[in-house]
């Protein structure tokens, strides 16, 4: 897990918002390269070969790492570090075993926990759910700022928009980036 670049320069005035300049490592979303999908408002959780699930983490510089953490990278702006650290004992333990409860078919890669009791519930679900990343619902984008800005603001149930190139690579546009 690597943390996502927004697609625009963030403006430096006010980090919240987004600047008409592409960000340099996202400038092939731009170039008309990836597949765009959904980013769904939730918590993201990963299933590992071993059948091990995970859940994603953030700890701040100076504070202590949980139990089992495993650092995947520190972000140089924020010096935060994210990062696994198993499910069972992450703050959202009992929404995850009812979301794992509703099947039996769970393959390895990652989800998003979403529900009554994940941030504020806003994809508006009645139990808690796992949408697998790799199954999340995909777009036909303009890939401009302005164009990306009107498709967005028409969508405001969805949380934003991730690209995946076939590389790898992946970048981000929210929502709350317009607002």
């Amino acid at each position: 897990m690597r943390k996502i670049p927004t697609v625009f320069q963030r403006d430096p005035e006010n980090r919240k918002r987004v600047l008409p300049s592409a960000n340099p490592e996202c400038q092939w979303v731009l170039d008309g390269e990836g597949v765009a999908t959904r980013k769904y408002d939730g918590t993201c959780v990963l299933l590992d070969d071993e059948g091990t699930w995970w859940a994603r983490r953030e700890v701040r510089p100076g504070r202590e790492r949980p139990p089992g953490y495993r650092p995947v990278m520190t972000d140089e702006n924020t010096g935060k570090t994210m990062g696994w650290e198993p499910v069972d004992q992450s703050s959202y333990a009992t929404c995850h075993v009812e979301a794992v409860a509703r099947s039996s078919a769970w393959k390895p890669g990652t989800y998003e926990l979403i529900g009554p009791k994940i941030n504020g519930n806003p994809e508006g679900v009645e139990g808690h759910e796992l949408v697998a990343h790799a199954d999340a619902e995909r777009f036909e984008l303009p890939r401009d700022l302005d164009g990306l800005r009107t498709w967005i603001l028409a969508h405001p149930r969805y949380e934003g928009v991730v690209w995946h190139h076939p590389d790898g690579r992946r970048a981000k546009l929210k929502h709350r980036d317009f607002i």
